[in-house]
């Protein structure tokens, strides 16, 4: 490999050592490489593609990853001076590179490059060298400097010569003088501390003005360069007559150390020279040399008659640090000498300037579920003071889930310190705050939105886990019985619920054919008339689920309870078997003229296929018996049981017709009928019809007490009158402690409007409805229970009583009396 591809300047003497100094260059990479940061040299003026390290390799990288992972280099200045080939990974130069350009004449010159690599995010940091070349050639201020000498000075006179400067650095900056050949002068070069040459012209020989008036002298600067470059100035000489002493200085040279940003008027120095001549020869005026720079004339001020150096202007130590200013003290005489001093003038920093804080490749928003450490944001701090003022420290503000990583120097990373929850907290505003070490110290903040991203992590829910509906049967299809809703706390498209229905079976059948849910409202619609008979309760599932991925959801439960409405007319039950007649029957009874009253002739029974209220029947007659004679029978309100009013004599008909209405109390009311056809026979031919129509009615009574005598019928009648009276007692006390109980519940708020009730409670209800002003009582009601607790068989029929109806010996009053 050819020593131009590294950079390098090969000589022919220094080959093995500039090899073991590549391979000591190399080592030292390889070193600062692994630990974080890389160094390459490369020599200014290089040309376009000279190759400046493997970067890829010394990173550690695959080669294959780095387009992949957006690999990029970024240089401070922004500017393109190095770039790298994606594919092998050597850096190499892409522009022109002066390196007084980018350093001026600062011992070091580096570019500082910020290696990017993303997925995950890497930062490294390279630093590339810009090492000098003798690429400039000595220059002096002017091309000609003009002198003019007294003829009566001595041999060994000095006059100060401006001296060349080189831009270069190092070797290739350090400068020689050669004065032309001369008899009368020579050349006196000094280099202070400072390393500033100080060049003297040397009088040699006293001059003689009439001999020589002129003397034209070439001054060549040569630097320490290979190939070296020189410059030159031509020096004339003017010789002069008369005065012979010129003012002098204690010092050739001072320095003085002033703060930046000091006053316009703040004295500098106070110089003082003096003149051993007498009268006008002797009177000394200050001045600055021709030869100062129009930047020290625009901040320094000289006053002519003290020689004290005032500042002018704005000093600022970051833009000029140093100023080197000649004075002349020039006598009055005839003609005028002048005598010549240097002051240094170092200006010394003050804490002026704030941190500067630059916020690079962000990457937001942050997602709300990313692991700790992820990296938000890079920071570069900069300070333009120096020393301790320049040192700058970066913190956050408290109580932000963030923090501040030191990558390299003055460069932080923004990672995150602690889980993030939008739902909690949906942005930060992340205040980056740098404090420098000055005294007073200064400060300079940043700040930065940081936005959290959703993530589907939040389920739909219901506000409730269960939700009670009523809806009255024979509803009108695709009616809206209820609406959900779902709340999700994520965004946009994580918070977009959906509704569907839990499918199952009900009772052999979809549930989706009883009802449906709408995909965005939530709203319920029944698909078809609901019927209370066919089904009480309906439970039905609805599924929330968002649009998230993947998709998060809830159910919720609706119990919709289906009210009853009188839509079932009364049906009377067959005689014999119990089972349903219709809505009219007829029937034939035989009677003996002997029974009394009380006599019990038969017993309508019917039933109701609707609930509560409108399952509640009640019987009366409709039809008088023929011949206008007052009816020996009536029928029981409540219990249906045909019986005499008295005892039948021989003007009753033989033969009578009963037709018995059978309502409930539904609005409107629906209602049946039932003919009974009885006939009054003799005693003896009584007792078979009797026992059929006690069969037929479906009565209790023994063989024995269907075929008795008439004449126990008065010690009976006694007893039941005991039994009738102690049950209605009993039923009273039960009726009110039950309507105290409800009053109670009622007042403290336990039940709700339109809400089911059970239990006692439901007791309760039932017992409300149940009771009427006639005596009546009922203690419990089946299908308003079932509907209540939506489980169980029923629990027993109504039981009626009507304790206003005497009872003969054969009575039937526990007969029941069935609602559906």
């Amino acid at each position: 490999m050819k020593g131009d591809e590294f950079g390098m300047v090969w000589t022919s003497e220094g080959k093995l050592g500039t090899r073991f100094l590549l391979l000591w260059l190399l080592l030292f990479a390889a070193w600062r490489a692994g630990s974080g940061q890389l160094r390459y040299s490369v020599p200014e003026e290089a040309k376009h593609g000279t190759f400046v390290g493997r970067i890829a390799q010394d990173l550690g990288l695959q080669l294959a990853e780095l387009v992949p992972r957006l690999f990029r280099v970024a240089s401070r200045g922004g500017a393109d001076l190095l770039e790298v080939n994606l594919q092998n990974g050597i850096l190499f130069v892409n522009s022109r590179m002066d390196r007084e350009e980018l350093c001026g004449r600062s011992a070091e010159c580096s570019v500082h490059l910020e290696v990017l690599v993303e997925r995950p995010l890497q930062v490294f940091h390279v630093e590339v060298e810009v090492r000098d070349i003798n690429d400039n050639a000595p220059a002096f201020p002017v091309k000609e400097q003009r002198m003019q000498i007294y003829e009566s000075r001595l041999p060994g006179s000095l006059f100060p010569l401006e001296g060349a400067s080189d831009v270069d650095d190092g070797s290739n900056s350090i400068l020689t003088y050669k004065l032309s050949s001369s008899e009368y002068f020579a050349l006196d070069v000094k280099t202070n501390r400072d390393d500033d040459a100080h060049i003297r012209l040397v009088l040699s020989k006293p001059l003689d003005r009439e001999d020589t008036p002129e003397h034209n002298l070439l001054l060549v600067a040569t630097d320490g360069g290979r190939p070296e470059l020189t410059g030159s100035m031509q020096v004339r000489v003017t010789v002069l007559d008369v005065n012979d002493n010129a003012p002098s200085f204690e010092q050739s040279e001072y320095e003085v150390r002033i703060l930046e940003n000091s006053e316009n008027g703040t004295s500098v120095i106070r110089l003082n020279a003096s003149d051993p001549d007498e009268g006008s020869n002797g009177e000394i005026s200050y001045s600055f040399n021709s030869l100062v720079s129009p930047v020290v004339l625009a901040h320094f001020h000289i006053d002519p008659a003290t020689g004290d150096v005032t500042v002018r202007g704005s000093l600022d130590f970051e833009h000029v640090n140093s100023y080197k200013i000649l004075i002349d003290a020039t006598d009055k005489g005839h003609p005028p000498m002048a005598g010549h001093c240097t002051v240094l003038v170092k200006v010394l920093d003050t804490n002026d300037n704030v941190p500067e804080i630059v916020l690079t490749s962000l990457s937001l928003p942050v997602k709300e579920d990313a692991p700790l450490g992820t990296v938000i944001a890079l920071i570069s701090v900069s300070d333009r003071d120096s020393g301790p003022n320049g040192q700058v420290t970066c913190s956050l503000e408290p109580h932000v889930p963030f923090k501040l990583v030191s990558t390299y120097k003055n460069h932080y990373s923004l990672v995150l310190d602690s889980g993030l929850d939008r739902e909690s907290v949906s942005g930060y505003d992340v205040v980056v705050r740098a404090r420098d070490a000055g005294s007073p110290p200064r400060w300079a903040s940043a700040s930065v939105r940081v936005e959290v991203a959703d993530v589907n992590d939040n389920a739909p829910q219901f506000a409730q886990a269960e939700y009670t509906v009523f809806v009255k049967e024979n509803n009108a299809p695709g009616c809206h019985i209820f609406t959900v809703t779902a709340h999700d706390a994520d965004a946009q498209e994580n918070a977009r619920v959906s509704y569907s229905l839990v499918e199952r079976r009900v009772g052999g059948r979809a549930l989706s054919s009883y009802v449906s849910v709408h995909g965005e409202s939530g709203r319920v619609y029944a698909l078809q008339p609901l019927d209370h008979e066919e089904l009480e309760v309906l439970r039905v599932e609805v599924s929330a689920r968002d649009a998230g991925a993947p998709p998060l959801g809830s159910n919720v439960t609706l119990q919709v309870f289906v009210l009853d409405e009188n839509d079932n007319a009364p049906w009377l039950l067959a005689r014999g078997s119990g089972g349903p007649a219709g809505a009219a029957v007829a029937a034939s009874e035989l009677v003996p003229r002997s029974a009394g009253a009380g006599h019990v002739v038969t017993k309508v029974r019917a039933v109701d296929l609707d609930a509560g209220y409108n399952a509640w029947l009640w019987f009366e007659l409709q039809a008088a018996p023929a011949g206008g004679a007052r009816c020996p029978f009536r029928v029981g309100l409540y219990t249906g049981e045909i019986s005499t009013t008295r005892a039948l004599d021989e003007l009753d008909a033989p033969r009578q017709r009963l037709v018995v209405l059978v309502r409930d109390h539904g609005e409107p009311a629906l209602t049946a009928t039932a003919t009974v056809l009885v006939s009054l026979v003799d005693g003896g031919q009584a007792s078979p019809s009797w026992s059929r129509a006690s069969v037929a009615a479906g009565a209790s009574a023994s063989a024995s007490a269907s075929a008795g005598a008439l004449g126990g019928a008065s010690s009976l009648v006694d007893v039941n009158v005991y039994l009738v009276v102690a049950i209605c007692a009993v039923s009273s006390l039960l009726v009110l402690t039950l309507l105290v109980w409800a009053a109670a519940r009622w007042s403290s708020g336990a039940a709700s409007e339109g809400a089911c009730v059970s239990g006692p409670a439901a007791a309760a209800a039932a017992a409300l409805v149940c009771s009427s002003a006639v005596g009546s009582w009922s203690c419990s009601q089946r299908r308003r229970q079932r509907v209540c607790s939506g489980e169980g068989p029923p629990k027993a029929d109504l039981m009626a009583f009507s304790p206003s109806l005497p009872h003969g010996p054969t009575s039937t009053d526990n007969d029941n009396v069935s609602f559906k």
